[in-house]
């Protein structure tokens, strides 16, 4: 049925559609920027990762451990991403992507996450991320893990 028939004129009509292809295309970008973002991350391409990320990022590390607490530049998440690298002797994976929702400029991930320590440590985690994401970048990053206990200890005091 079209919109006029419920009153709205052709320019409300326009409107109306015009606002539902914005919105389509923001989610559109949106899920194009993490879903690379992601990719970069699992191939281990830091540079993918530094050009889809906001130089001021506000990046929400959940936990009371070493790498948790709020970054609020590249330059704090990238030395959080060093921090994790060192703590898990570099084993730390991405290892599967199990969905991707969007809703308007904020894509919601359930990720799987690895990493073993030389002195036993495992972390064996699934995290729902949440990424907005705007002009091409991601501008916010809010991290939860299905595992809080785990992490905490993986990533120590």
């Amino acid at each position: 049925m079209a919109l006029s028939s419920y009153g709205l004129g052709q320019q409300a009509s326009n409107n109306t559609i015009n606002n539902i292809s914005n919105l389509r295309n923001m989610e559109n970008e949106a899920k194009i920027v993490v879903t690379e973002f992601l990719t970069a991350v699992q191939q281990g391409n830091m540079e993918k990762v530094g050009a889809l990320v906001s130089p001021d990022i506000e990046w929400v590390q959940p936990g009371s451990n070493r790498v948790s607490g709020v970054k609020r530049s590249n330059t704090e998440v990238f030395g959080m991403i060093g921090k994790m690298f060192e703590l898990s002797d570099s084993t730390l994976k991405l290892t599967s992507i199990k969905s991707i929702s969007v809703n308007g400029n904020k894509v919601a991930c359930l990720l799987h996450w690895n990493a073993a320590q030389p002195a036993g440590g495992i972390l064996d985690v699934n995290n729902i991320d949440v990424y907005t994401v705007e002009n091409g970048l991601i501008t916010k990053a809010e991290i939860f893990t299905s595992d809080l206990e785990q992490e905490n200890k993986f990533w120590g005091e």
